[in-house]
C-alpha cells in the first residue's frame, strides 16, 4: 500500500534544530495553532493556550530567562524565527474534574494539540522542535503568564536553512511495540519486512 499524503508527513518529519532567516507569516501562524485548537481534550476542556513569540527582543529575553545554565542545550531554539510557548489554563479544571479525577489530563490534552500544530506546520513546510527542557519559572516571567496558568512546553518553528537535509532515523518495527489481547502475544503480520521504518525523530 503506497503512503497517503498524511502517511508521507508522519515518515518525513523530524525534528528541526536550524532555521532559516526567513520570518513566517502571520497567516501561517493563524493556521497552525488554528490545527492544535481542532484538537480533542477531556471533557472539551480545551485548556490549551499559545504565546507567539516572534519580535527579536522578545525571543532573545526568553533566550535569557530559560536557556541558560543546565539549560544552555536548548539555547538552538533562539535562533528559530518563532517560538511557540504551549500554556495550560488550570483555573477552569476544577470544575473539569468533577467528571474527569485526574487533573494532570491537561498535559496529555496539550500534547494532542501541539502535534496537531506540528503536523500542520510540517505540512506547510515548516520544521519544529518540541523543547521540554528550560527553565519554567524564567518563561513565566518573561512571557507573562499567570499563577493559574502552566507552561507545557515551547516549540521553536522555522523553515529549513537552505541544503538542510533530514537525516534518516531508525524506528523499531511493529513487531517490537503491537501485541494482540495481552503483552507479548503477536499481531499476525507486524512482522511484515521486519525492518524498522526510518523517519524523523
Amino acid at each position: 500500500m503506497s503512503p497517503s499524503p498524511f502517511e508521507a508527513i508522519l515518515r518525513a518529519r523530524q525534528s528541526l534544530r536550524r532555521y532559516a532567516e526567513r520570518a513566517i507569516d502571520d497567516e501561517v501562524i493563524l493556521s497552525i495553532v488554528d490545527a492544535a485548537r481542532r484538537a480533542p481534550s477531556a471533557s472539551n476542556a480545551q485548556p490549551w493556550r499559545f504565546i507567539a513569540v516572534t519580535g527579536a527582543a522578545a525571543r532573545a529575553e526568553l533566550a535569557r530567562a530559560c536557556f541558560s545554565g543546565i539549560y544552555s542545550p536548548t539555547r538552538f531554539a533562539a535562533r528559530a524565527p518563532l517560538i511557540i510557548a504551549l500554556c495550560a489554563e488550570r483555573a477552569g479544571l476544577i470544575r473539569a474534574a468533577q467528571t474527569v479525577k485526574d487533573r494532570a489530563m491537561y498535559q496529555l490534552d496539550c500534547g494532542i494539540a501541539g502535534e496537531h500544530l506540528v503536523l500542520r506546520a510540517a505540512e506547510l513546510g515548516l520544521g519544529c522542535c518540541w523543547i521540554g527542557w528550560f527553565r519554567r519559572r524564567g518563561a513565566r516571567k518573561a512571557l507573562g503568564v499567570p499563577f493559574h496558568a502552566a507552561v507545557v512546553s515551547l516549540i521553536a518553528v522555522g523553515y529549513p536553512p537552505e541544503g538542510w537535509a533530514p537525516r534518516p532515523r531508525p524506528r523499531v518495527p511493529l513487531s517490537s511495540i503491537l501485541w494482540r489481547d495481552g503483552w507479548g502475544k503477536e499481531f499476525a503480520g507486524s512482522g511484515a519486512g521486519s525492518t524498522p521504518i526510518r523517519t524523523g525523530e
